[in-house]
């Protein structure tokens, strides 16, 4: 299921915005719309009133682009375009804040990864050549005896590379020690011996 996201423009012409959007755009118009090639939006009017409907906040951020772009090219001086709104379906109302850092950002941004795959090995030397490949590929790991914690970005990385290493996912970064405070152990599958 698609989010769906407007913007809003409030126009004193807007049947020759109108016409301009249905027939030809501007030449800079036409650039600034390259990206939204393949993809169809909804405009609607309601008198002054244009309203542009897309699947994600960039289609709704590059149409707005586009309809000052136009807006310009025709000299409509006395026009308005609101922000990006997104649907709200729970509250069944537009709204138009920028969405939050997410609990992953903000780990992210402490220099903590937000999501651990924990990884055990069949000897100290397969942990060690697995160690040298991730790191090459990027991923920050900590490696004791034959245990790897492998940190990711987001949960779906996290997922995507547990099952490529045959390992779990675990939350990481500081939401390990509200989970279990002050411990800096991660358990894996059985006793070692």
């Amino acid at each position: 299921m698609a989010d769906d996201y407007r913007i809003h423009g409030r126009l004193g012409e807007p049947d020759r915005l109108l016409d301009r959007l249905n027939v030809e755009l501007s030449a800079e118009a036409r650039e600034l719309a390259r990206e939204l090639e393949k993809r169809r939006l909804a405009v609607s009017r309601d008198g002054d009133d244009i309203f542009v409907y897309a699947s994600t906040r960039g289609e709704a951020e590059k149409a707005r682009e586009v309809i000052e772009a136009e807006l310009r090219d025709l000299g409509i001086g006395d026009a308005s375009v609101g922000p990006v709104e997104h649907w709200l379906a729970d509250e069944e109302r537009w709204d138009d804040e920028p969405p939050g850092e997410t609990w992953e950002e903000e780990e992210l941004e402490r220099g903590h990864a937000p999501w651990e795959v924990r990884v055990e090995t069949a000897s100290r030397e397969a942990a060690e050549e697995l160690e040298r490949r991730l790191e090459a590929e990027g991923y920050s790991v900590v490696r004791q005896f034959s245990y790897l914690i492998v940190g990711a970005a987001s949960k779906d990385d996290a997922e995507q590379l547990a099952t490529r290493l045959h390992g779990t996912v675990e939350p990481g970064g500081e939401l390990v020690y509200e989970v279990t405070p002050h411990s800096p152990f991660a358990i894996f599958g059985g006793l070692a011996g």
